[in-house]
């Protein structure tokens, strides 16, 4: 089978940040996997910050964390899914990825595509997904519907993957007042278009703007993009009693300013429930089940934004070097090999 991986950890510009290489399909299955025929992925920064940090000792190692396609086996135990399933899932980092023609996957973590969408749509939406609805319900607490919760959220960096999911799940599912952070007139009307109550940039100081919208704080943060360059301006901007969702790597928090106001940090990785195997890890197939129903409702949409022909090294370098650079909203799609 096709695959696209690297065999050492580096900067993207490097001859050979990312190789074109034949593999063996995959063919020794564990009791809960299944065996995907991979139709679309997408890309997202988790796939660039591994590649740039993650040295597989000389191994290949094929990332890729976002997939839709078909199941064209089973392990001897999965119960969810039969042969020929259209299906839609965020893979886990100890085991190979997507960016290649074939992946197998726990079907715990998996779940039936929306039939809405098709393949290159449904694979934009798993792991920002699942990022911001566990970091938004689980680490911050937001109450949804039909409980009310009239708190103030800010999501630092509303248009990429994971904050444009953030913006439509908490429309869609709270009452919380959403304040996305975005710097270019296009970002911020995507921004406004998926849901945001209101717009501020995150290239000048946060609290002014907030405060010129009215309100004194915020309620609930959630950090998704380049938390060190923010940060020092949290603890002012978040009330007392609030919380902060950390997605990316931050510098370390002053902890005795955070205690003052009693403020909890929250740091998040939505791939800890595969990589530990965790009971609770078949949660993240029911997300992606919920998320399934709420677009087709149409409550939720696609955040595809740039659909790809197929996946090659080169084509993914480019992808991986507009993610870096930080010039991508929504997702980059790319369609077969």
């Amino acid at each position: 089978m096709k695959a696209v991986g690297f065999t050492k950890a580096g900067p993207v510009d490097v001859p050979d940040a990312l190789v074109d290489v034949e593999l063996s399909r995959p063919g020794e299955l564990q009791d809960r996997d299944l065996l995907v025929e991979i139709r679309a992925i997408s890309v997202n920064p988790l796939d660039a910050k591994l590649r740039r940090t993650v040295d597989p000792g000389g191994a290949l190692k094929v990332p890729g964390y976002d997939g839709a396609g078909v199941v064209v086996a089973a392990g001897p135990k999965v119960t969810n899914f039969k042969t020929g399933d259209a299906v839609f899932y965020a893979g886990s980092v100890v085991r190979q990825g997507s960016y290649a023609e074939y992946q197998l996957v726990d079907e715990r973590i998996v779940a039936g595509m929306p039939k809405s969408l098709d393949f290159a749509q449904a694979a934009a939406l798993p792991l920002t997904t699942l990022a911001s609805w566990e970091l938004l319900f689980d680490r911050l607490g937001a109450r949804p519907r039909p409980a009310s919760d009239g708190r103030v959220l800010l999501i630092i960096g509303g248009a990429g993957g994971t904050g444009s999911m953030a913006i439509q799940l908490a429309r869609a599912l709270t009452d919380v007042t959403i304040i996305a952070t975005a710097s270019r007139p296009e970002t911020a009307d995507w921004c406004r278009e998926l849901g945001a109550s209101h717009v501020i940039d995150h290239h000048q100081p946060l609290k002014p703007q907030v405060e010129a919208l009215g309100f004194k704080g915020v309620d609930l943060l959630m950090a998704l993009a380049q938390t060190p360059r923010h940060q020092g301006q949290f603890v002012d901007l978040v009330q007392p009693f609030g919380s902060i969702g950390v997605l990316d790597d931050p510098d370390p928090f002053p902890l005795t300013t955070l205690k003052t106001k009693c403020i909890t940090v929250h740091m998040h990785s939505m791939m800890a429930r595969s990589v530990f195997q965790r009971q609770d890890m078949a949660e993240q197939g029911g997300i992606l089940r919920k998320l399934a129903q709420l677009v087709d409702a149409g409550h939720v949409r696609t955040t595809l934004a740039k659909r790809m022909g197929p996946a090659s090294a080169n084509a993914l370098i480019q992808a991986h070097r507009d993610i870096e650079a930080g010039s991508v909203n929504g997702k980059i799609v790319f369609e077969g090999f």
